[in-house]
């Protein structure tokens, strides 16, 4: 089971009031991603509820031992749950005070709504607000901004190198108006070029281009920074075989098949030598007699796969890029 799954049953096993409660304390993605697992959970049986809850009361019991206090219990879980990389944030956020609940409000909204909402805005603070989202959403939400602003806001957030607390104290209070909530924000550290790259890598193909190239006319260090920190499906053909044997069996053979109509030929051999032969046969063979596909739908399907293999890396089931797990 993975982790999701765990959590779902855990909460399912707790009750209506006490798993509210617990969602009380997660964030916008992580309630989606629980919640989908909670309403797919068809039948659980008794021994597979009491695996989950012995784990769950296991690793408590080994956390919360005499002589670790709270912080040390919290970056632990965190680290363990979403990798050292991904932690880091809500890490800095949730025991140095940084988290900013006006922002926060924003990962609840539809994305056309916050576009709607930031697109007037000095590119800077749209480029602030862009950074504190989850990638995802980001991406969604610069594809409906002005094409004109799209480049000069990936900029800045690959430029943001942390933020004096009271500029983004105001900015939150701006938010907080319209949401409600309180604010108790110390720093900030939202940002970066790798933040700039993840938001890209999620955006669809002839957008991120675009946007490289905007960027690379008025810096390209800062353009090539950004495109040594991204990867993309093609980069798949310099996995190592094990990474992507651990890959394939996370993906349906309808997306597989999907993806790889027009792929680099090396992705596409890579992807084949290790499947089984009969596999990979079988895969060639569908694919032919599905003949062509929307250019739209191939690279819909390449984007489900690199999603797959970031969060496979994030976990350390998987390794890409040059020998270090991709975040």
């Amino acid at each position: 089971m993975s982790g999701v799954e765990r959590a779902a049953i855990l909460l399912m096993s707790l009750g209506e009031a006490e798993a509210a409660e617990v969602l009380k304390h997660m964030s916008a993605k992580d309630v989606q991603k629980v919640g989908a697992a909670m309403a797919s959970l068809t039948s659980v049986t008794r021994d597979r509820a009491t695996d989950v809850m012995q784990r769950f009361v296991s690793e408590l019991d080994d956390q919360t031992s005499l002589g670790v206090g709270a912080d040390d219990y919290v970056r632990r879980v965190l680290v363990n749950a979403l990798g050292q990389d991904k932690a880091s944030g809500l890490i800095d956020r949730i025991l140095l005070g940084r988290n900013s609940k006006g922002l926060e409000a924003l990962k609840w909204m539809e994305t056309r709504a916050v576009a709607d909402l930031v697109r007037n805005e000095h590119p800077q603070i749209v480029a602030i607000v862009l950074a504190y989202l989850d990638p995802d959403q980001a991406a969604e939400i610069v594809q409906l901004l002005p094409e004109r602003m799209r480049g000069d806001v990936l900029m800045r957030i690959a430029r943001l190198d942390g933020i004096q607390p009271q500029a983004l104290r105001e900015l939150d209070e701006i938010m907080e108006k319209q949401f409600s909530g309180g604010s108790n924000l110390k720093s900030s550290s939202v940002g970066g070029v790798k933040v700039a790259a993840t938001i890209l890598n999620l955006m669809d193909s002839a957008a991120e281009q675009a946007i490289v190239a905007k960027i690379g006319e008025v810096d390209a260090d800062l353009s090539q920074r950004i495109q040594d920190l991204m990867f993309v499906f093609d980069d798949l053909a310099a996995v190592d075989d094990r990474s992507v044997q651990t890959l394939l069996r996370e993906i349906s053979t309808e997306t597989l098949g999907l993806a790889l109509k027009g792929a680099d030929p090396r992705v596409r051999d890579k992807i084949l030598k290790n499947m089984s032969k009969r596999a990979a046969e079988m895969l060639v063979e569908d694919m032919e007699a599905k003949g062509p596909a929307k250019l739209a739908d191939v690279e819909g399907a390449q984007k489900d796969i690199l999603a797959v293999a970031r969060r496979l890396a994030e976990s350390g089931a998987i390794v890409l890029g040059n020998g270090e797990a991709f975040v």
